[in-house]
């Protein structure tokens, strides 16, 4: 009798686990994915979303279309997980696993920062990055902010590349001498995690192109009324258009089991992604990782991908097939400046002492990178089989390691 693994969420992370248990468990065993959206977003995409150069439609992909033939989709909400009895409920129906890997991501609060949702431009979203764009469209120029609300959020380069892009949007547009593009973030410098030397190459990037760029300042709230931003010692900024990363949350269902911790993220082996629970992992967002310079590991899609064959392969061989790996901490991303150009950011974030990381300088075929990655996720059969040997051919010919 074959037994059951469980994904719980169809993002990077919980895609791609589900497509590699298939491909190595066997035919008897039952693979289930578990979404409640009906579509897989790819949201890299969202920030070329906003400055318009991407359409709402060609940022996502039937959820189904990407699944591998043989595995389960399961539409629904995850309303309860249950690791003593080793079953999920999703909506009315509990579903019972041999395997399960928790894969829901981390969930976006905009609410929690007062004045948020009647100020704020939420390019992490697919309707709020698409309302931007129409929002730039329209703009005359004026004083433009990018904020980060809270920490930790996903994608640690996200408001640094929507500064760049905005502030090439605004260029494009004839409107740039009007205006003026600052960041502010309760970070000490962009990407902390990463190390001083990161941070002060992607502060280059923004001073080169006139971004000011505002560190360690930690927002309380934001005045609707005034379009101020309001931080902890009570200073005010105003704005004219505000871009914002909103506060970043673990999904209830996870933050109410007994997976949590206080904080409400999944505490994981570094190197399994097991959690304290037999037979059952977490993979991205979800989880916190801390490193050894005491910094947690980012929450990006690349981590998410990398730990997801890890899982799979683990459960795999506790099924009796596979043999195990353990995850190493690389990953990469892109930095896109604008016009046409992306920076390249790749390294050891398990390094001791400190993660060491490296950005390419600038370029265009970076750029081109980036768009076969995404080519590759949600294009149609041929031109995702197209777009992943460009990157392969080009990941070898620079010598980059990792999960292209």
């Amino acid at each position: 009798m074959g037994r059951t693994a469980v994904v719980l969420g169809g993002g990077v992370g919980g895609l791609t686990a589900a497509n590699e248990l298939r491909r190595l468990l066997s035919s008897q065993d039952r693979v289930v994915l578990v979404e409640r959206e009906p579509n897989h977003l790819f949201a890299p995409s969202l920030l070329w979303l906003m400055v318009s150069g991407r359409r709402r439609e060609q940022v996502a992909r039937p959820l189904g279309d990407l699944l591998r033939r043989g595995a389960e989709l399961v539409h629904g909400e995850v309303t309860r997980i249950d690791p003593e009895r080793k079953t999920v409920t999703v909506a009315d129906r509990e579903l019972s696993y041999d395997g399960l890997i928790v894969a829901l991501g981390a969930e976006l609060a905009a609410a929690a920062m007062p004045g948020y949702v009647e100020t704020a431009h939420n390019f992490f979203d697919l309707a709020g990055a698409a309302l931007l764009a129409d929002a730039l469209r329209a703009y005359p120029g004026g004083r433009t902010v990018v904020a980060v609300t809270a920490l930790p959020y996903k994608c640690p380069s996200a408001p640094y590349e929507a500064a760049l892009l905005i502030e090439d949007a605004l260029r494009r547009k004839g409107v740039r001498s009007a205006s003026e593009v600052v960041v502010f973030t309760p970070e000490p410098q962009p990407m902390p995690v990463a190390g001083p030397v990161l941070g002060a190459a992607v502060s280059k990037l923004l001073a080169e192109r006139g971004i000011a760029l505002h560190t360690s300042r930690p927002l309380a709230s934001i005045d609707a009324g005034t379009r101020e931003l309001v931080f902890a010692d009570n200073i005010r900024e105003r704005f004219d258009l505000l871009a914002a990363v909103p506060p970043h949350r673990a999904p209830e269902v996870v933050r109410g089991s007994p997976l949590a911790n206080e904080s409400g993220w999944i505490p994981v082996d570094a190197g399994t992604l097991r959690t304290r629970f037999d037979g059952v992992y977490a993979i991205g967002d979800v989880t916190t990782i801390t490193l050894a310079n005491g910094k947690p590991l980012p929450k990006a899609g690349v981590f998410a991908h990398g730990e997801a064959r890890v899982v799979a392969r683990e459960i795999a061989a506790s099924f009796g097939g596979a043999q195990p790996e353990s995850f190493d901490g690389k990953g990469y991303c892109w930095v896109e400046v604008g016009g046409g150009r992306a920076a390249f950011a790749e390294g050891d974030f398990y390094a001791e002492p400190a993660p060491a990381i490296r950005l390419r300088t600038p370029a265009r075929y970076w750029h081109i990178g980036k768009v076969l990655f995404e080519r590759s996720w949600i294009g149609g059969r041929l031109e995702r089989a197209s777009a992943t040997l460009g990157l392969r051919v080009g990941a070898a010919m620079l010598g980059i390691k990792g999960p292209m």
